[in-house]
C-alpha cells in the first residue's frame, strides 16, 4: 500500500455556496456518479454543513433522495414538517417532495446523500 491508496476527505471537499438557495457555504464531494445507462444510485455525495449553513428547501422530480446523518445534528424540513435529526438518522425524501436541512448546532453536520432515479418504476 502506498500513500496514493489513501485519500483524505479534506483534500476532496469543495465549497458550495448557497446550495439550493441555502445559507452560507457547505462543503461537498461527489463520491459516485452513475454512468449513463448504468445500474444503481444516480449519485452519492458527502456533504458537510458548518454551523449556521443549510441546504435550502427544494424539490426533485421522480427521484428519491436519501439523507444519512453521519455526525452532528440539525433541523430537517420535509413536506411541511420540521423535525430534529442527528447522527444515525436516515431521512427519505419522496419524489416531488420538498425538503431542506439547516445546521443550527455549534458543530459540523456530516451527511451522506444519495439519489435514486425512479423513472423506470411506475409504482412509486
Amino acid at each position: 500500500m502506498t500513500t496514493r491508496d489513501v485519500v483524505n476527505l479534506g483534500t476532496l471537499l469543495r465549497g458550495k455556496e448557497h446550495d439550493h438557495g441555502g445559507l452560507g457555504t457547505i462543503l461537498a464531494h461527489r463520491l459516485f456518479a452513475r454512468a449513463e445507462g448504468g445500474a444503481g444510485a444516480e449519485f452519492i455525495d458527502l456533504a458537510v454543513l458548518p454551523p449556521g449553513t443549510s441546504i435550502g428547501r427544494h424539490r426533485h422530480a421522480l427521484d428519491r433522495e436519501t439523507y444519512v446523518v453521519l455526525s452532528g445534528s440539525g433541523l430537517m424540513y420535509r413536506d411541511g414538517a420540521t423535525f430534529r435529526v442527528g447522527a444515525g438518522d436516515v431521512v427519505v425524501n419522496r419524489p416531488y417532495g420538498e425538503h431542506g436541512l439547516v445546521n443550527d448546532s455549534a458543530a459540523e453536520l456530516w451527511l451522506l446523500v444519495f439519489e435514486e432515479e425512479l423513472r423506470d418504476h411506475p409504482a412509486v
